[in-house]
């Protein structure tokens, strides 16, 4: 698998912003990716240094629009801790303050 088809976008919201301090960057990945190939896609597209991966599956949540009932789909999560002497990704330095 090539490095984008494995990380799909990176997750914006208040607590993952707040792991960003701690050199903590979140991502959707793809379902059938392990902790290493994460790894590698990272350092391979924004060009740092990845201390450690810990992934979770997120399960898909009961949704309805009106009568019509149906499932969100599951998906993959990857918080990606950087080495300290690493740089860090640019993507995210604008949205933190």
């Amino acid at each position: 698998m090539l490095a984008q088809d494995i990380v799909i976008k990176p997750i914006i919201t208040e607590r993952s912003m707040n792991g960003l301090a701690d050199r903590k960057y979140t991502f959707k990945v793809a379902k059938d990716a392990n902790k290493i190939q994460i790894a590698n896609a990272v350092e391979e597209l924004f060009g740092v240094k990845v201390s450690k991966v810990n992934t979770m599956n997120v399960r898909g949540r009961a949704k309805r629009v009106g009568m019509n009932r149906g499932f969100a789909p599951s998906w993959k999560k990857a918080i990606v801790t950087l080495t300290e002497d690493s740089k860090t990704i640019e993507f995210f330095d604008g949205m933190m303050s």
